[in-house]
């Protein structure tokens, strides 16, 4: 099969690989495009996972105010370097990030985060509202969906990106740490609301 340069510069521009591994992609799925591209976002989020426990120390705090400034947001996002700090790709996660609090108000940074109590009363009112309807064991499936819906509503790594419903915002995150090549940590966040 013969791989053409234009080809390959195509999925280097898709997916922000080096040429050589958009090349060897391409050779792997004879040539078609979204095999290729596929290939290479599975390979960068097994090299993201590798990088995770590496120490991010650098990044950057963005802000967002929304327009009529009655609403505005504040991450630090980290990651290892100073240069990828600056690079456009992290600098455009921060600010989608930033603009992700602003828009979705969130109680927690991850599942880790949910107190304990927290997690308590909302298994209650769960259980509460479909108790003595269902077989026990068909309320706890339905009580564990129930978290699961809450954990993609209150925790900002679990919930939908806004500009991207397909993906969670830790997608977004390993995405840019495998095209960086960095370990990327969103560390905290701050809402502020106008009245609130």
């Amino acid at each position: 099969m013969n791989i053409t340069v234009e080809i390959v510069k195509e999925l280097r521009e898709r997916t922000g690989a080096g040429v050589l591994d958009c090349k060897k992609a391409l050779v792997e799925t004879q040539g078609d495009l979204e095999a290729a591209a596929r290939v290479l976002r599975e390979r960068g989020l097994a090299e993201a996972a590798k990088r995770a426990n590496r120490e991010a120390r650098e990044g950057r705090i963005e802000c967002y105010v929304h327009h009529g400034s009655r609403i505005a947001s504040m991450v630090e996002l980290n990651c290892e370097t100073d240069f990828v700090a600056h690079t456009e790709e992290f600098i455009n996660l921060a600010h989608e990030l930033a603009m992700q609090v602003a828009a979705t108000s969130p109680r927690f940074l991850a599942v880790e985060d949910v107190p304990e109590e927290v997690l308590a009363e909302e298994r209650t009112v769960a259980r509460s509202k479909i108790e003595g309807n269902k077989p026990e064991h068909i309320i706890e499936r339905i009580v564990e969906g129930r978290l699961k819906k809450f954990y993609e509503e209150a925790c900002l790594l679990e919930q939908s990106s806004i500009r991207d419903p397909e993906y969670k915002v830790k997608d977004q995150i390993i995405e840019v740490s495998a095209k960086t090549g960095e370990n990327i940590v969103l560390r905290r966040f701050a809402r502020f609301e106008v009245g609130a």
